[in-house]
């Protein structure tokens, strides 16, 4: 692929991540988060196991030996990061939502410095007081001086713990043998499985779904779901994870346009929160580290792009 499509590809994919937030604040309102989560997953699945046999060839031998970290990665950031966000959804914007979890890619650092003792610098430091000051504003709505005395948005804070269990999904996933679109076809099947028995419980009343509401469960589906996760990994194999992540930042930008356009309305803390939100995330993941040593080589030393 040429460049300007791997950047298509890489746009597309942030756009419709961010649709996620958006549909999902719609949804929420005729679906229940466990119905929202166990449809997504079961009809993507029908997307996903081709998909992975096509570029992957469904390598059975790893996934056996990775069933258990397959099976806690169904829990964890199948079942309950989905059941936290579209919970989260239902007390509090879109916008925000998206913000929260921008503060994502900084965690991810600070908690494997603490597992695996991997050092880091003063810059990478400062941009996590930064993300944790942004996530601050927004959660106080701009009253960070009453912290303790703030009465906080319980969305936002259900987003906060949704943040730190896709961490912990995310450092389980760098263990696994198994390819990544595999990967996430088994655990949502195995997540899938795992949820049957509380779906059918708690029942649903299709007829009942609106037609938006409807929509937006398709849209979640189809996009989010299998096309955003099959664009990631193109990109990824194309120019790696390093420039990729870089457009993640997209997610709550675009989430924030498109609420716009739907009439919510984008606070001063919302701004604020989110410009430390997103400055943190480019001091502590290393990007700002990574420019200073390209630009410090001596005169004549060809620069080496990562």
């Amino acid at each position: 692929m040429k460049n300007w499509q791997i950047w298509m590809l890489l746009v597309l994919c942030n756009l419709f991540w961010a649709g996620n937030y958006v549909f999902g604040k719609y949804v929420i309102t005729e679906i229940t988060p466990l119905w929202i989560t166990f449809s997504r997953w079961v009809l993507a699945l029908f997307f996903l196991f081709p998909i992975a046999y096509y570029f992957e060839k469904l390598e059975w031998k790893t996934i056996k030996q990775d069933w258990l970290l397959l099976t806690c990665m169904g829990g964890l950031g199948i079942i309950g990061y989905n059941l936290l966000l579209y919970s989260a959804l239902a007390y509090t914007t879109a916008t925000n939502a998206a913000l929260v979890s921008a503060l994502n890619p900084g965690i991810i650092v600070i908690v494997s410095v603490f597992l695996t003792g991997e050092r880091i610098s003063k810059l990478q430091a400062a941009g996590f007081l930064f993300s944790l000051a942004g996530v601050l504003i927004i959660l106080t709505n701009g009253n960070v001086a009453h912290l303790l005395q703030a009465n906080y948005n319980q969305g936002d804070l259900l987003m906060l713990a949704a943040v730190f269990v896709w961490t912990a999904y995310s450092l389980i996933s760098k263990k696994l043998q198994t390819p990544p679109i595999t990967a996430t076809a088994v655990s949502s099947a195995i997540a899938v499985i795992m949820m049957m028995p509380f779906a059918a419980s708690q029942g649903i009343n299709f007829a009942a779904i609106k037609p938006l509401a409807l929509g937006g469960i398709i849209y979640i589906i189809l996009f989010p779901s299998v096309c955003s996760f099959v664009f990631w990994n193109l990109s990824v194999k194309a120019v790696g994870a390093s420039k990729c992540g870089v457009f993640l930042n997209l997610v709550p930008v675009f989430t924030a346009i498109i609420s716009v356009m739907l009439g919510e309305n984008i606070t001063l803390a919302q701004l604020f929160g989110g410009l430390a939100v997103f400055l943190g995330v480019y001091l502590t993941t290393g990007l700002l580290d990574k420019w200073f040593a390209r630009t410090d080589k001596p005169a004549g030393e060809p620069i080496v792009k990562s």
